[in-house]
């Protein structure tokens, strides 16, 4: 959130003291992709205790962990090029519902992705994450959709 929060009010400083001008969903899409840009490098580094978040009934998960990953890198750059933006947007809405019940999975078993232990939060990180999830959909359709 404060990578997100953080991206968009440089990304309003530096437009608005450009040709740009102050163009809020241009804004808004640049700070999207940064917070994507800084979430996927997690899946690279932390790619161990990311495989766990992935619950057990499905197959390659460090492979689903490294493929999301880039797809979190492409969207980052998909989402600032006019011609794919909104077909980004839909795929994002689309990859962030997917993703929920891993983060909804890995809080019931107090997963910490960082140490790859059991040392997590639990659910109550649950009252963040999922209000943050509605908050970055929203975000999405009103800086790549509409």
């Amino acid at each position: 959130m404060f990578v997100l929060l953080i991206a968009f009010a440089v990304s309003v400083l530096v437009l608005q003291f450009t040709a740009a001008g102050a163009d809020l969903p241009l804004a808004a899409r640049t700070a999207l992709s940064a917070m994507l840009l800084f979430t996927a490098m997690g899946h690279f580094a932390f790619s161990k205790g990311m495989a766990l978040m992935v619950p057990p009934f499905l197959p390659a998960r460090s492979q689903i962990v490294w493929i999301t990953g880039v797809l979190e890198i492409i969207a980052a750059i998909t989402l600032l090029i006019p011609f794919t933006q909104r077909a980004t947007g839909w795929f994002l809405l689309v990859f962030f519902i997917v993703l929920l019940p891993a983060n909804i999975y890995a809080a019931f078993q107090r997963l910490n992705y960082q140490t790859g232990n059991k040392d997590g939060e639990g659910p109550g990180y649950l009252w963040f994450r999922i209000p943050f999830q509605l908050i970055l959909m929203l975000w999405v359709y009103v800086a790549a959709i509409l």
